[in-house]
């Protein structure tokens, strides 16, 4: 073997090494999408169909107030059609920024801005409902506390794909 090819070798495993944890830190990213493409595809639905949400109506938890107030809507949409349509967004990004050149070189930050507004808008959400509305809908922060955990891994891969 010679000098060159073993310098390859160890810049190839190297890449392999610093591949592994973005790998990782993808892999929970599209579980976590995935579960928060549940939830804001559930709270979607019951927005289009007007069926009763399953609900916890117990001390501060109240869906239909959360739901039902002016802060649910946005431009006349309710607010969980643009959270359905920013997760499949996200996700399709996810799926394809190993495929595409343009994603390969800008999709980690482009995902991160995304999460990133997702995620101080989910903040907004939940000063609404603690302090404005004095109410709680479970499957609201359910889904506000995935975007939290999307952005932090999120962050991780933003710091990593900086660090190279």
């Amino acid at each position: 073997m010679s000098l060159q090819q073993a310098e390859s070798m160890d810049k190839t495993s190297i890449e392999y090494e610093q591949e592994q944890p973005r790998s990782n830190l993808r892999r929970w990213s599209l579980v976590v999408l995935a579960l928060a493409i549940l939830v804001s595809g559930y709270l979607s639905y019951v927005k289009l169909t007007n069926v009763p949400m399953v609900c916890v109506e117990n001390g501060p938890f109240n869906c239909e107030v959360v739901q039902n107030s002016s802060y649910s809507r946005m431009f006349g949409y309710p607010i969980a059609w643009y959270g359905f349509g920013t997760n499949l967004i996200l996700l399709a990004l996810l799926l394809l920024e190993n495929r595409v050149q343009f994603l390969r070189d800008y999709g980690v930050t482009i995902i991160f801005g995304i999460v990133l507004f997702a995620f101080l808008y989910s903040v907004w959400l939940v000063y609404v409902q603690a302090a404005l509305l004095q109410a709680y809908c479970p499957w609201c922060l359910l889904h506000e506390t995935l975007i939290t955990v999307l952005f932090i891994l999120s962050s991780i891969r933003m710091k990593q794909s900086l660090s190279v």
